[in-house]
């Protein structure tokens, strides 16, 4: 089955009017879920995700899964144009989640529909997902979980990588850290400073170098992000100090891993907020990474997370668009990306051997 490529445009003109803030994408997933059926697609919905198998779907089959994602981020504040209105100037269209992850959206399910009632030998999966900007468990993860949804060998991950092979992706982990003084009046010698305390775990943070270093990711990276106190007096020793760290995590190491070695040099009491953005990476030998070097494509490694992280299986990320417009100010993406993005991934699936 083919669809026109002014067909997936509107699609994407569509999906930019709707807002769908993460946990906020009701309107969005009911969209896709109209186009699909007007194409008399049999097509799922759990929560906020919406997901089809190809017409000869075989359970003795693999299965390769195309994957993107339908929430946005809140519009930047710095937009000029109505974020939920697309315009289409100058070869490019403007709106909040075209180039994040839009492009990628539209791109799979048009690569979807050109393979639905082909004889292949694997399956195709199409998920489009939901909550993946906060990485929150009603999306790609709670659908994984789901009985209904088949056992997944390999995915394709739609995110804006101008269509390079994101290879290896580094995983996050975010630390509400603390530490405790003694209050006292500033006037006097009173109190144990918990700012000058927090200081010194602060430069740990800053200076510690983990000893592996990825040939595609690079250092563990560490970033002190914001500090507080609850004071709201100058003369008031602060009891307390708390600060923030964010820590991007290169595929050598296990987020357990950095969580033991931040607990074994602080003084602080630091607490992650979730432990399940792990970093991963996919062997340049995968079948999926050899289709891609057969079409020419480049690779490297993404600094940035996806719902990768939430996916126990070989992924490659890889998509129109470019990463540096994701979150910003009248976020775009050209059409020919899109068209590019289309033409690309049918060339990988039709090169993969699985």
């Amino acid at each position: 089955m083919n669809t026109s490529f002014p067909t997936i445009v509107e699609l994407l003109k569509q999906l930019i009017s709707l807002e769908s803030i993460s946990k906020q994408e009701g309107a969005t997933a009911d969209c896709i879920m109209r186009f699909m059926q007007g194409l008399q697609i049999p097509v799922q919905r759990y929560l906020n995700n919406v997901w089809a198998t190809n017409q000869y779907f075989d359970s003795q089959k693999p299965t390769l899964l195309l994957n993107s994602h339908h929430d946005t981020v809140k519009p930047n504040p710095s937009y000029t144009i109505d974020p939920f209105t697309p315009l289409v100037q100058d070869g490019k269209i403007y709106g909040l989640g075209s180039n994040d992850a839009g492009g990628s959206v539209v791109s799979l399910i048009a690569v979807f529909l050109y393979f639905y009632d082909q004889p292949l030998d694997f399956n195709i999966c199409l998920a489009i997902t939901a909550e993946e900007e906060i990485s929150g468990k009603n999306g790609i993860e709670a659908l994984l979980q789901n009985v209904q949804f088949p056992k997944i060998n390999c995915a394709l991950v739609g995110e804006p990588t101008r269509m390079n092979m994101a290879i290896a992706e580094k995983g996050l982990l975010v630390l509400d850290c603390v530490v405790k003084g003694i209050t006292g009046h500033a006037a006097r010698e009173e109190g144990v400073n918990a700012i000058y305390l927090a200081m010194h775990d602060i430069r740990w943070f800053h200076t510690y170098q983990f000893e592996k270093q990825s040939q595609w990711l690079g250092p563990v990276k560490m970033s002190v992000t914001a500090i507080n106190t609850p004071n709201i007096q100058h003369n008031v020793v602060p009891e307390s100090c708390s600060f923030i760290v964010d820590i991007r995590v290169n595929e050598l190491y296990s987020v357990d891993d950095i969580l033991a070695t931040v607990q074994s040099h602080v003084t602080a009491t630091c607490t992650p907020r979730s432990t399940r953005c792990k970093s991963s990476a996919i062997s340049i030998d995968h079948p999926l990474v050899v289709a891609g070097k057969k079409n020419g494509l480049t690779y490297y490694g993404s600094p940035t997370t996806s719902d990768q992280a939430l996916m126990h299986f070989p992924c490659l990320k890889i998509g129109p668009g470019d990463s540096a417009r994701s979150h910003s100010a009248n976020e775009f993406i050209y059409l020919d990306e899109i068209e590019q993005g289309i033409n690309i991934y049918r060339s990988l699936i039709k090169a993969l051997i699985l």
